[in-house]
């Protein structure tokens, strides 16, 4: 087919050795690209490219970042030329699914040790979140995990859980002591004014129900910022 003077090749007419599909098949996973395997979850391009060559623009749209193509919502795949909703959606869900493969079972008898336990245990839950959320991370009287719960939703810039929450939710779960967690979107790992308040407002109320307050982790593109750790608590 030509399309304005340029010659396209669909990816069906490509030598075997250089289909994404063959290649998985006969070759195994680790061998394709990180658009090849984008082309394999779209399956076809659209009428001047192969499906190859608008996964290429996709990716190199987020710089190979697979991260922040994570973070690309519906819509915003949508603008790639090729891509219609039922693609968009495709995408959308495979890159969940890895997301939740990253956090499985993670929480699972672990006993937390340190700020890094705790934040490998939550940053999967956090992880291209384009709102703030605010997770708790729910210890027994080892330090081993006995949940991790969201309990809040926010907007871009912030977001606000109520302390009878966390503490109604403790209780309820028999906790002896609780981490608390946010992401930043932003990916400014500082914490605000209102990230400090909040945190000494808990850990106040933890005092009188004698569950202790550990730490207070902010996640930000894959690093974190303990509020323990930098003598905050």
């Amino acid at each position: 087919m030509k399309e304005k003077g340029k010659s396209f090749l669909s990816i069906k007419s490509w030598a075997p050795d250089d289909q994404p599909r063959y290649k998985m098949k006969h070759n195994g996973r680790h061998t394709l690209s990180d658009s090849e395997l984008l082309a394999l979850l779209i399956g076809s391009g659209s009428q001047d490219m192969s499906a190859v060559d608008v996964s290429k623009q996709i990716v190199s749209s987020v710089r190979g970042d697979l991260d922040d193509l994570a973070r690309l919502s519906i819509r915003d795949l949508m603008k790639f030329k090729g891509i219609g909703e039922a693609k968009a959606i495709t995408i959308a869900a495979a890159l969940e699914l890895g997301r939740r493969r990253n956090g499985a079972g993670r929480h699972h008898k672990i006993t937390i040790r340190s700020s890094q336990n705790a934040y490998e245990v939550l940053a999967p839950k956090l992880m291209d979140k384009a709102n703030e959320e605010f997770w708790v991370l729910f210890l027994d009287r080892a330090n081993q995990v006995l949940a991790n719960v969201c309990l809040s939703v926010g907007g871009v810039s912030g977001t606000y859980v109520d302390p009878k929450i966390i503490f109604s939710k403790a209780v309820e779960l028999l906790a002896s002591s609780i981490i608390l967690c946010h992401n930043h979107p932003s990916g400014q790992l500082k914490p605000s004014t209102e990230d400090i308040r909040l945190t000494k407002k808990i850990q106040e109320a933890g005092k009188v129900l004698d569950i202790s307050v550990f730490d207070h982790i902010i996640v930000a593109n894959q690093r974190y910022f303990s509020f323990a750790d930098e003598g905050l608590m």
